[in-house]
């Protein structure tokens, strides 16, 4: 099925309505370029830019920005346009999001022949940006810019290329997605080579989806890496909550129906997206039972095999969405209203939960409104740059923090964490070593004082402590605001 002959009035068309899905999915998802995995990403391209930063502890997200070329992109970026990193990240997120709504128009424009089919279906898309995969802990797409937003919309570009039979796009979309990020890209890879042996031969037997790459070293990892996968629970499917299995069980059988629905209609690409959707989640889930459940395989597991969910979903719901705009949506905008209202509705009181102390969209000229940030900044413009600080190690969790990055927004260097570098140590498992030293150091970090801080001082040369208020009598502590000190350890 080929997209209808080009007409420039009707693309402009196009082009305009995506802009718009895009600022809208924006305001309604949120923007927050220091949040979350922002704290492994970000300072890689910080490091870049100025060398002179994070002289300690840069192994921690070292590590990421050495495996993918998307650091040297952001920074590339910066370097290009004279602009500061905070508007070239914002502009590349928005550049991401716009894509991943045109590559699902690409895709519905490969499966559905009706345009209201392919408007629903990016209508959806734009809803369903932050929509929970299953319990692989990621999001259709983050709320802020990242290397998996980026390989998202080129795995969703590739696909449409390969029904389309363009296959040079498609392995020039899975190129770059593998340069910034080989993990999800090689899953898009693995569906897309699916795609094609189906087309081609039409096998019976489908086992061979199986070849998705899940190992890399049969290493055995340092033994500090066991107090790291305890932490992760969402590598090990055994670990996870009854309706998070749903999401695995319930695309296959979905998929498993559109097949059989497809062929009764002679919708030939859409039959054979789930077709080869159907094994694909299958090999994900026997390569998850497969690493997660043995013991032996504990370190593999972080290969995390289901985040091939990723892009079953985004192939779901342009299906769903083209199949609605088709049979239910039509030509009613009532209709159009009575679905999209709602779910616009109900996910931006999701992520109103997720960042409450933070506003909405952190646009990249404004002020921060959060605590936590707002000292942060104070760090970056007021510390030396090659100051080391202690933090509670789980302060991204802390109410009120809203998940910011110390090291990504403040731009310092900081002791090991409980939640960002345990995910970096999770993938990287020589980094567990000194995780695990610097946080037993950390140990009751509540219950620390002077003399504790004294201790992290001779041992890593720390000079600097932020603690929550009302702070400790004995620190000289030139910034304070209503929810932290940011202190001297003298």
């Amino acid at each position: 099925m080929e997209p209808s002959t080009f007409n420039a009035k009707r693309a402009a068309g196009h082009l305009v309505g995506l802009l718009l899905l895009t600022f809208v999915a924006i305001l309604l998802h949120g923007y927050h370029p220091y949040a979350e995995d922002a704290e492994i990403y970000l300072p890689g391209v910080l490091k870049i830019l100025n060398p002179a930063l994070f002289p300690a502890n840069a192994q921690f997200f070292g590590e990421h920005a050495g495996h993918t070329l998307y650091p040297n992109l952001v920074a590339a970026s910066v370097r290009v346009t004279h602009l500061p990193l905070p508007w070239v990240a914002f502009l590349w997120h928005f550049v991401a999001i716009f894509l991943l709504l045109a590559g699902s128009w690409r895709l519905a424009s490969a499966l559905f022949e009706d345009e209201r089919a392919r408007w629903a279906a990016v209508c959806l898309m734009a809803a369903l940006l932050t929509l929970p995969i299953a319990g692989t802990a990621l999001y259709i797409a983050d709320q802020y810019l990242n290397p998996r937003n980026l390989a998202a919309f080129a795995a969703i570009f590739a696909v449409a290329e390969v029904l389309l039979r363009k296959y040079v796009r498609a392995v020039l979309w899975l190129i770059f997605a593998a340069v910034v990020h080989p993990l999800m890209a090689s899953f898009a890879i693995a569906f897309c080579a699916l795609l094609f042996v189906l087309r081609r031969y039409q096998p019976r037997m489908l086992g061979f989806a199986a070849l998705l790459p899940f190992g890399l070293t049969l290493d055995p990892p340092p033994a500090a890496y066991h107090e790291v996968a305890l932490r992760q629970p969402y590598f090990y499917i055994q670990h996870w909550e009854w309706y998070e299995w749903l999401g695995v069980i319930g695309p296959a059988l979905l998929f498993w129906w559109l097949a059989r629905f497809a062929r009764r209609r002679k919708n030939e690409n859409l039959e054979l997206v789930a077709r080869a959707m159907v094994p694909f989640i299958l090999a994900g889930l026997a390569g998850a039972l497969i690493l997660g459940i043995p013991a032996r395989f504990e370190a593999l597991a972080r290969l995390e095999p289901l985040r091939c969910l990723a892009l079953t979903y985004m192939v779901l719901i342009v299906i769903g969405g083209g199949l609605l705009g088709q049979y239910v949506l039509q030509a009613k905008a009532w209709r159009w209203l009575v679905l999209f209202l709602p779910l616009g509705a109900g996910m931006f009181f999701a992520q109103r939960q997720l960042f409450p102390a933070s506003a909405q969209v952190e646009w990249p000229w404004a002020k921060p409104r959060n605590q936590w940030a707002q000292a942060f900044v104070w760090i970056r413009d007021n510390t030396p740059v090659d100051a080391l600080f202690a933090l509670d190690p789980r302060h991204m969790e802390l109410p009120g923090e809203d998940e910011n990055g110390f090291r990504a927004r403040a731009e310092r260097s900081m002791l090991a964490d409980l939640v960002k570098d345990k995910g970096a140590c999770s993938m990287f498992p020589p980094l567990s070593v000194p995780w695990l030293e610097q946080i037993e150091d950390q140990k009751n970090w509540k219950q620390l004082g002077k003399k504790d801080f004294e201790r992290l001082q001779q041992k890593y040369g720390i000079s600097w402590v932020v603690v929550e208020q009302p702070g400790l009598p004995d620190l000289q502590c030139p910034y304070e605001n209503s929810a932290v000190r940011v202190c001297r350890v003298d």
